[in-house]
């Protein structure tokens, strides 16, 4: 028997997670990623779950706490496979879902430090914190952060920095400068119309208000209907992509059901660059 590959493997250890309490389906066979109300929503959602082999049965948890637990185990996977790739992406790294929602939390990092200043005048100020709203406040789900380093290990292949030059430099932490933001993940279990947009929303924040380099934005979502995730998988200038957590259970579903406008729209997304399965992530990442 050939032996699964770590990524592999932690796809399939994601999965078993969810099985546990989050994908369950209730009584009257919905799956609890699906929309009750929708027959394609719930036709997608139980293929899904029959191919991931669901077999537990329970009323779909409440919005915030099937949230929260998506988060934590989707970055429980993102550590599992991220931070085996050191020989790809060397580095101080940190992998973490965001708890307490802290509405400053990206300015603990370098790009968006300057963000403190900014809500401190906000607060002295009623006309500026009128005009500048809350798009200046983002709070990831998961973020993935690099510490910045010492210059005994910059220099580990020869004297490249000294106290001469590269004394802005953020990566250098005698500059002291935060650690730097490279990726910020927002994680759905479900996208409904009525906040379809939020995951866009974030995205431009982060690209607007930023200083320096752009961290990854992405979305996972366990979003089984084809047309909600178009409505933010398509078009760019915010979102890097959106990860599918079962791709290709999602494809071969569509498929099976003879759902041709779905799958159409599916081949859209994926061959656009637009939508990828989750174990497709980390590598992304690594860019």
């Amino acid at each position: 028997m050939t032996s699964l590959s770590q990524f592999a493997a932690a796809r399939k250890a994601f999965h078993a997670s969810l099985l546990t309490n989050l994908l369950t389906i209730n009584a009257k066979g919905v799956p609890s990623n699906a929309d009750g109300s929708n027959t394609a929503s719930i036709r997608i959602a139980r293929g899904i779950a029959d191919l991931l082999k669901a077999e537990t049965t329970g009323d779909r948890m409440p919005g915030q706490t099937s949230g929260n637990h998506f988060e934590s185990l989707c970055a429980d996977f993102v550590q599992r496979t991220f931070l085996k790739l050191g020989h790809l992406r060397p580095g101080a790294w940190d992998v973490h879902q965001v708890t307490g929602r802290n509405r400053l939390e990206i300015a603990k990092y370098e790009q968006y430090s300057h963000l403190v200043a900014l809500d401190r005048a906000a607060k002295n100020d009623s006309e500026l914190a009128a005009a500048l709203g809350s798009d200046y406040t983002i709070t990831p789900d998961i973020v993935v952060v690099r510490g910045t380093e010492e210059d005994e290990r910059i220099n580990v292949p020869s004297l490249l920095v000294d106290n001469d030059v590269t004394t802005l430099a953020s990566l250098r932490k005698i500059n002291g400068g935060l650690p730097l933001l490279h990726a910020s993940i927002s994680c759905k279990w479900t996208i409904r119309s009525d906040r379809a947009q939020n995951a866009r929303s974030e995205a431009l924040n982060l690209v607007r208000n930023r200083k320096g380099r752009l961290p990854h934005i992405v979305v996972v979502t366990a979003e089984p209907t084809p047309s909600r995730l178009a409505s933010i998988a398509l078009g760019t200038g915010d979102i890097d992509c959106v990860y599918h957590f079962a791709l290709y259970e999602l494809q071969e579903t569509v498929k099976s059901l003879g759902m041709e406008d779905a799958a159409d729209m599916l081949a859209v997304m994926v061959s656009g660059d637009r939508l990828k399965d989750i174990s497709d992530l980390p590598l992304d990442l690594a860019v």
